[in-house]
């Protein structure tokens, strides 16, 4: 089932601006090489860069999830992307590592007020049925941006390597201001325009949500999530580093393999998501893109041609750009009138992942740069048999409970 035509604008405008952060995120990859020999900083410096926009991301989402409930989406979008486009000004003028962590924690503020708060607004505008196409539709943006972003970043930093951060500050600013004047204001439990319900889900500390959250039909999902995040930030984190170090590619040649690499994943998200999931359900659909994910991973540290890490990295993104919205689905389908709530749990587990995932990456590419791949693939893996396992007792437990985890 298609989205409606009259909503079909308001999903645009949400894709613009995910498609512009995550545009943002992926313009560093390539140009990290660089900014290490010209700041003279580790591996390890690489990845806190990447998790602290992480850890502000984190501790964030389940309160401006809760907000987004509260006092609408638009607003936490507007001044998300504002705070996006401060923070790539500032990443594009910072000569040090204290300003760049800085940059990177306003970041991670940023994805914090509008991940939740598009989440939640496409949820606000479909139906059940339409819910697949819409989170289709929202995350091809992500893909896009990541496959964008790299590319841009390439191609711009030969311009000047601080170029990139730049335009993405003016393009942030500008899809602020289109979603100011243009974006209608929707909240998901009222049909007549009145606030939100105040009975939105409990409102309690974002640890206390955390701790409680075990009891949720989700939880499942959201632990997969934890791992998905972790084993791809483990690859992309140090894929720029990895590839200069050990093949001595320039920006250019890591862009174009990042583009072409992930290209599909956006293809798949615009046209055959829903389908996918249709046909062969949420739960399989995750257990397979774990498994290939993780393998594939893996294969990174066995292959030396252009060629074939170009394919492996293809597969890679493939199976992730997959994994992604099927469980985005999954939980929106539990989540009732606590769509903020679930969207910022979602984000909170996430931001974990990407807390923990790079700060190991970047340790461990300083021991051996081999390391990283080894461990992002066999958690990817353990996780593959978790799906199995948790599926199994589900469908014998199906007849007395019908969510699925």
């Amino acid at each position: 089932m298609t989205i409606l035509f009259k909503q079909r604008g308001a999903i645009l405008i949400l894709m613009l601006n995910l498609f512009l952060v995550f545009t943002g995120v992926g313009l560093i990859i390539p140009i990290m090489p660089k900014f290490m020999s010209m700041l003279g900083i580790s591996g390890s410096v690489v990845g806190l860069l990447v998790a602290v926009f992480s850890l502000t991301q984190f501790l964030f989402s389940p309160v401006i999830g809760r907000l987004a409930d509260t006092f609408g989406r638009k607003r936490m979008i507007v001044i998300g992307m504002i705070l996006f486009a401060v923070s790539e000004w500032m990443f594009g003028f910072a000569n040090s590592r204290e300003l760049l962590t800085v940059s990177r924690m306003l970041g991670g503020v940023s994805a914090a007020m509008i991940m939740p708060a598009v989440m939640a607004y496409a949820a606000d505008i479909t139906t059940p049925e339409e819910r697949a196409t819409g989170m289709g539709y929202i995350n091809a943006a992500i893909t896009t941006g990541f496959i964008i972003g790299p590319g841009i970043g390439g191609y711009l930093a030969e311009l000047g390597i601080r170029v990139p951060f730049y335009a993405a500050a003016g393009a942030g600013l500008a899809a602020a201001a289109i979603t100011l004047f243009v974006l209608r204001e929707t909240l998901s439990a009222k049909e007549d325009g009145s606030e939100a319900a105040p009975d939105a889900g409990p409102r309690v500390g974002l640890f206390a949500q955390l701790k409680s959250s075990y009891r949720e039909p989700y939880f499942i999902s959201l632990i997969i999530v934890f791992v998905m995040s972790f084993g791809l930030a483990n690859f992309e984190t140090v894929f720029g580093l990895f590839v200069d170090h050990k093949f001595g590619f320039e920006p250019k040649d890591i862009a174009s393999i990042i583009t072409f690499g992930s290209i599909a994943g956006a293809v798949v998200q615009l046209t055959a998501f829903g389908w996918i999931l249709q046909k062969f359900g949420e739960k399989r659909v995750i257990s397979v893109c774990l498994l290939v994910a993780g393998l594939f991973i893996l294969l990174t540290l066995f292959v030396h041609r252009y060629f074939l890490i170009f394919a492996v990295t293809f597969i890679v993104f493939l199976a992730t750009d997959i994994l992604r919205p099927a469980i985005g689905t999954q939980m929106s389908m539990l989540a009732k009138d606590q769509q903020g709530y679930v969207a910022g749990l979602n984000s909170a587990f996430t931001s974990l992942g990407n807390i923990v995932g790079p700060l190991a990456a970047g340790a461990l590419f300083d021991w051996n740069l081999n390391f990283p791949y080894t461990l992002g693939g066999v958690v990817l893996l353990l996780c593959f048999g978790l799906s199995l396992r948790t599926g199994g007792k589900r469908r014998r437990a199906a007849a007395g409970n019908r969510l699925p985890v």
